[in-house]
């Protein structure tokens, strides 16, 4: 799909996940089923999702780490996609510097940080060395409601 100016404009509206596609429609002169369409294009091709977004700190008993993980070759794609289905995991990033990937994972009270090496990333292989850090404050950050 062609990312073009109106694509651009209808995500910007979307920020407020609940604007009637109407109302955007209107603000940028377009029809409504252009929109709709657009949208619903944009999220099969996994270029949107429209989802609830909460502060971590304010999830009862639950926490935010930051993993650097150390890869022991060089197929980031596939261990970024394996990590991306372990239990907690929020996000994963193939980055540069001294780490091959960061994930940012969401740990309870019944999800601990024990169980997340020893039940989860213990199945995948090739795995080198991982680097927590434990998020103590947090600016900005806004996560999925994913329940570990």
């Amino acid at each position: 799909m062609e990312f073009d100016e109106i694509n651009l404009a209808i995500i910007n509206h979307l920020r407020d996940g609940r604007l009637p596609f109407r109302q955007i429609a209107d603000s940028l002169a377009i029809a409504e089923g252009t929109v709709r369409a657009r949208v619903k294009r944009l999220k099969e091709e996994g270029i949107l999702a429209i989802t609830a977004l909460v502060d971590p700190e304010a999830l009862p008993e639950q926490s935010i780490v930051i993993v650097g993980v150390r890869l022991k070759d060089m197929d980031l794609v596939k261990k970024g996609e394996e990590f991306s289905r372990l239990r907690g995991v929020i996000s994963v990033c193939v980055v540069t510097g001294r780490f091959d990937l960061i994930l940012t994972v969401l740990l309870s009270r019944e999800f601990t940080m024990l169980q997340f090496y020893t039940e989860e990333v213990a199945k995948l292989d090739n795995v080198r060395a991982v680097e927590t850090f434990v998020v103590y404050k947090s600016f900005n950050l806004k996560v999925p409601l994913t329940l570990p």
